[in-house]
C-alpha cells in the first residue's frame, strides 16, 4: 500500500469535509437549531401565560440535538487539523522509516528506525513527484533514503558514493573515485547477527568521509548488471569488477555492508527526483536502545 497516497488522499477528502462544514453545514445547523429553540422559547412564555410550569431547559436541549455535529464529521472533518500536521511533517520536514535489511551494517542495522530530512535535498510534492523547491545538491559520503529504481513503490537506503560526472570504479573490492582508491584501515570483525558471518571491518575515507564498511573474506568481488537499466552504457562489467561514468541528473550508491548489498553496481544509476531525503537519526531499536543517536 502506497502510504503517501493514502495520506494525500484523506488530507483532501478531510480538507474538503472541513471546509463545507466550517462554511456552509455547521452554520446552517445553527440557523436551524436558534430557529427551532426560538419556537419553543415561545411556545414555552404562551404556556406560562396559562398557568402551565416552565420546560425552558428544553429549549437548551433542543438547540444542543440540532446544532451538535454529526460522528462521522467528527471523525473527518474534526480530525483535518490532525491528518493536516501529519501529511505536512511527513512530506516536507521529516519522515520516519524502519531498515528491512543489514546492506548498511555496520552503520545502520536491521530493525533501526530511522528520521530522514525531506527538505534539505529539495521538496517535492508526493506522489506526484513535483519539484516545489531545488535544495542543496547532494554530497559524497551521505547517506539518503531513495526511490528504487526496479521498483519505485519500494524505498532503499545507501550511501552516496559518485557524483554526477564521477568515474567509479569498483575492482578487486577496492573503491576508486576520480582514479583515487579510497583509503582503507582494518578495523577488526563485526560479527552479522543475520547471517551467523564474521565479517571483516574497515574505516574507508570517502574524499574526506569516514565511516566503517564491511567486507566478507568469503566472497569475491561483486559487481554485475541485473537488468537493462538507463545508461548501462556508461558502464562496463569484468568478472565482478566494474567501471561507472556517473551521468548528469544521477547517482551512484552503495551499502556499506559491501558484499551484502543490492545497490548501483547491480541496477544502476538514481535519478535526482527519485531522492527522498537524507537520514540523519536514528530515533528507536526495539532490540537495542543503545542504537538511538545520530547517523554517521
Amino acid at each position: 500500500m502506497n502510504f503517501s497516497l493514502v495520506l494525500l488522499l484523506l488530507t483532501i477528502v478531510c480538507g474538503v469535509l472541513w471546509v463545507l462544514e466550517r462554511f456552509r453545514w455547521a452554520p446552517a445547523r445553527l440557523r436551524k437549531a436558534k430557529e427551532e429553540a426560538d419556537k419553543f422559547a415561545e411556545a414555552n412564555r404562551e404556556a406560562i401565560n396559562h398557568g402551565v410550569i416552565s420546560v425552558i431547559g428544553e429549549s437548551q436541549a433542543t438547540y444542543d440535538r440540532i446544532a451538535k455535529q454529526p460522528k462521522w464529521l467528527e471523525w473527518t472533518a474534526g480530525l483535518f487539523p490532525v491528518i493536516l500536521f501529519v501529511f505536512v511533517l511527513r512530506s516536507f520536514i521529516v519522515e520516519p522509516f524502519r531498515i528491512p535489511s543489514g546492506s548498511m551494517l555496520p552503520t545502520i542495522h536491521a530493525g533501526d528506525f530511522i528520521l530522514v530530512n525531506k527538505f534539505e535535498h529539495g521538496l517535492r510534492f508526493p506522489v506526484l513527484n513535483w519539484e516545489i523547491t531545488k535544495g542543496k545538491e547532494l554530497e559524497r559520503g551521505e547517506i539518503v533514503v531513495f526511490k528504487y529504481p526496479v521498483d519505485r513503490n519500494v524505498d532503499f537506503i545507501k550511501r552516496v558514493i559518485g557524483l554526477p560526472g564521477d568515474e567509479i570504479r569498483y575492482i578487486n573490492k577496492v573503491l576508486y573515485v576520480n582514479g583515487i582508491a579510497q583509503t582503507e584501515l582494518a578495523d577488526g570483525t563485526f560479527f552479522d547477527e543475520d547471517t551467523y558471518k564474521t565479517l571483516n571491518q574497515y574505516k574507508e575515507n570517502l574524499n574526506g568521509v569516514e565511516h566503517r564498511i564491511l567486507k566478507d573474506p568469503m566472497m569475491a568481488s561483486q559487481a554485475r548488471p541485473i537488468r537493462h537499466f538507463p545508461h548501462l552504457d556508461q558502464c562496463a562489467y569484468s568478472m565482478g569488477d566494474m567501471v561507472c561514468k556517473v551521468p548528469a541528473g544521477y547517482y551512484f550508491m552503495m551499502g556499506d555492508n559491501r558484499d551484502n548489498s543490492a545497490d548501483s553496481r547491480f541496477w544502476g544509476f538514481v535519478p535526482r527526483e527519485d531522492i527522498v531525503g537524507r537520514a540523519f537519526f536514528i530515533w528507536l531499536n526495539l532490540s537495542d536502545f543503545s542504537r538511538i543517536g545520530s547517523i554517521e
